[in-house]
């Protein structure tokens, strides 16, 4: 520490006690309401940090999930609060999150969404070339041994997987015509087989 970072610092302490002095003169007929209030702050200001240390945990067990109703063919999907439909497919019996995007002509695979399906995006060849939003991206062609949605399970099913950024897994109009029926009811998508 040096000369002026040790003065600061006693200035500091001497400023602090300055004013613990005050306080303590200020409600010296008062300590222990006092004492009860600060005590009463803290633990507001504990339960606070304690809230939003666990908020991701409490908003994905209160978030509506995708619901299989595997004895009329149907899966039925409700809107996320971002007003995106989002679906859970198991990718080579992994589970890969996925953005419905009905703009999107195919399956797209985050490079760690396809490295998690134990697919190598070392070995792909970034032969393919797609227009996003932010721009022109490399894409790879590959297959998917198997695509689990539900009871419902789809073989060799072809995808792609994105050379550069992007949040998330999308699940394009490939997908989604393997399905008889692809309706929006209300914040609902339904998908019926």
């Amino acid at each position: 520490m040096t000369g002026d970072q040790f003065g600061e610092a006693l200035f500091l302490v001497i400023l602090g006690g300055a004013v613990l002095v005050w306080f303590i003169a200020q409600n010296r007929l008062s300590l222990g309401r006092v004492a009860q209030q600060a005590l009463i702050w803290v633990l507001i200001f504990v339960g606070v940090i304690a809230a939003v240390g666990v908020w991701d945990d409490i908003r994905t067990t209160v978030t509506p999930r995708q619901t299989v109703h595997a004895d009329s063919q149907q899966i039925t999907v409700p809107r996320s609060r971002d007003g995106h439909f989002r679906l859970t497919l198991m990718i080579n019996d992994q589970p890969i999150p996925f953005l419905v995007d009905t703009g999107a002509t195919q399956i797209v695979l985050t490079r760690e969404d396809a490295e998690r399906a134990g697919l190598d995006p070392a070995n792909m060849i970034f032969s393919g070339i797609a227009m996003t939003a932010n721009g022109e991206v490399r894409t790879a062609p590959v297959r998917l041994d198997a695509v689990a949605l539900g009871p419902f399970v789809d073989h060799r099913v072809g995808a792609w997987v994105n050379g550069g950024e992007l949040e998330q897994s999308l699940l394009g109009m490939s997908y989604l015509q393997r399905w008889s029926s692809v309706s929006f009811q209300g914040d609902t998508l339904v998908l019926d087989r």
